[in-house]
């Protein structure tokens, strides 16, 4: 959802700022106010082209930025591109130079126009005159489709997944020859240099480390561990010799008094421990003598392992899975023609496994297709046109054209007139064509999720956004389009700009597009209106610019009908 749209220094708006809110949210004001400026701003926010035309005359930048809420979709383009998230928005902003060179920021980080251009379907589409930036694409219709028809594409998109992975090892295999035998005598090289190195465990440096400093103290070591093995047992005054004749003298007081047995136990485990001490001690001391050429060897093999890791990894968890690696390589070099013959029959069965899924798919989108076209003409001719309308399924079957959605290609195909062929939505020539036929589409396709019981989605994009959408409508269907853009905001939010009283009355919030002058120079601004300012606002684009009574009676009418 669209939260928060700014301008600044942008053509003729000083500072505007405008925060939409669910719902329907309707943009009126006089022709000419700036009404579509605010749309060109978002749609320079999703990627579109920029020009140093956009900047307010006297003024050295223009800056426009919005706030969004964050979806998967736009989380995984962030991630893809490397920005960071900040919560659950997502922050754009442009700006652009008198010279006409601009910049591009995500949540305050630089960014390319081209990652705008990614995150753009994921956050709004735009419907108005000219503006083919976020048009309805084919893929856009075949998800479009898909949602109508409750259609899952994630059998295909497994089969697809398997199959190009088996393919991929299927090229890697028959690229050129004479480069991958010569590899092979580099990888038998590695190979045999890691596994002669005989590696017993990947922490075998940090244990050699540490008996290497053991070593390397020796003489003092030694001395400190027989000085405490004498002062705990060999000597007249040991540790041991005195505890245990302290012991004795507890025992024989325990004997007359009870008070006295847990102080004998004490003792005795305090004799215990300072037995195995002492035993440790004396081991210790036996070891660092039982290896004299022990630091050397040791010394010897560090050296070694620190040229394996030069060489293959800074670990030697590291070094070992590049043996591992090497070794693989090498085994489908030497195996090559058993390993070519394993991975054509499996690519085989990948492909017919993927072609199965695909064919069923296609059948189930056809099928949702037929009934799209049939709902999806009814609604358009509510909407004062007379068409004729197609939902075209192209299973192209060539390899070059599989993807994880499928084969299909979805075109939807429309004639507006009598008597003329179908054509693609984006060759019909009005604008407000085109933002009816989306309505229409999104409505039925709504409707369908509404009425199949069907767990709802958040289906992207999230925000849509309608200009000119009542040209050349009036009376019954200009309120029909208003009843179909409150339908469809029901789950998704729509932003729509109208001339026409009859759909501005179903706004949840409605905003005032109005141009002043300030100090010789003419602004556009954007305001919320409250209950009362949309009774006038309605009531003027009934009467004009003199309000009447009977105007303002009947746009309070037109607000209680649409409630």
């Amino acid at each position: 959802m669209l939260l928060e749209l700014r301008a600044e220094n942008y053509a003729v708006i000083d500072r505007a700022s405008a925060a939409f809110g669910d719902g329907l949210n309707l943009l009126t004001g006089e022709t000419g106010a700036g009404k579509s400026i605010l749309i060109d701003a978002l749609v320079l926010l999703l990627g579109g082209k920029a020009s140093a035309d956009v900047v307010r005359h006297g003024e050295d930048k223009a800056v426009v930025g919005c706030v969004f809420e964050m979806t998967p979709g736009a989380a995984a383009v962030l991630e893809e591109n490397g920005i960071d998230a900040e919560g659950d928005e997502v922050l754009l902003r442009r700006e652009i130079l008198a010279s006409g060179k601009g910049r591009a920021f995500v949540n305050n980080q630089p960014a390319t126009v081209a990652v705008l251009r990614q995150l753009a379907p994921e956050l709004a589409l735009v419907h108005s005159q000219g503006e083919t930036m976020t048009s309805f694409d084919q893929a856009q219709q075949r998800l479009l489709l898909d949602r109508f028809g409750g259609i899952a594409a994630e059998a295909v998109a497994e089969a697809f997944a398997a199959w190009k992975a088996t393919r991929a090892k299927l090229e890697e295999l028959l690229s050129d020859e004479q480069d991958r035998l010569r590899m092979a005598d580099l990888w038998r090289f590695q190979s045999r240099e890691i596994e002669q190195a005989g590696l017993t465990a990947e922490d075998e440096d940090a244990q050699l480390e540490a008996e290497k400093r053991v070593l390397a103290n020796a003489e003092k070591l030694y001395t400190a561990a027989m000085s405490a093995h004498e002062l705990l047992y060999e000597s007249e005054s040991s540790a041991e010799s005195a505890l245990g004749a302290a012991l004795k003298h507890v025992e024989e007081l325990a004997r007359f008094d009870a008070r006295f047995e847990g102080p004998a136990q004490q003792l005795a485990a305090a004799k215990s421990a300072m037995e195995d001490v002492d035993a440790e001690v004396r081991d210790f001391a036996e070891n660092i003598n039982a290896a004299p050429g022990r630091l050397e060897e040791i010394e010897d093999r560090l050296a070694a392992l620190d040229r394996l890791k030069r060489k293959y990894g800074q670990t030697l968890a590291e070094v070992m899975a590049f043996g591992a690696e090497s070794a693989r390589r090498l085994a489908e070099v030497e195996n090559r023609d058993a390993l070519l013959e394993e991975l054509r029959a499996k690519e085989q069965k990948d492909a017919a496994a993927y072609e199965a899924a695909a064919r069923k798919l296609t059948v189930a989108r056809a099928e949702a297709a037929k009934r799209l076209e049939k709902l999806a003409v009814a609604q358009i001719n509510d909407l004062a046109m007379n068409t004729r309308f197609n939902v075209r399924v192209t299973a192209v079957k060539a390899q070059q054209n599989w993807a994880a959605h499928g084969w299909d290609e979805v075109e939807c195909l429309i004639a507006t007139n009598a008597g003329e062929p179908l054509k693609p939505l984006y060759e019909i020539a009005s604008g407000g064509e085109m933002s009816r036929v989306m309505l229409a589409l999104k409505v039925t396709v709504e409707e369908a999720v509404a009425g199949s019981g069907r767990k709802k989605k958040t289906v992207l994009p999230r925000t849509l956004v309608f200009d000119e959408i009542d040209i050349g409508i009036g009376g019954r269907a200009a309120e029909a389009v208003g009843r179909k853009l409150k339908m469809l905001s029901r789950g998704q939010q729509v932003l729509c700009i109208t001339h026409l009283p009859q759909i501005a009355a179903f706004g949840d919030q409605h905003f005032l597009i109005e141009k002043t002058e300030k100090k010789g120079r003419t602004q556009t601004g954007i305001r919320l209106m409250d209950q009362a300012g949309r009774t006038e606002e309605i009531a003027r684009m009934l009467s004009g610019e003199k309000l009447t009574e009977t105007s303002l009676k009947h746009a309070e009418h037109l607000l209680a009908n649409s409630r």
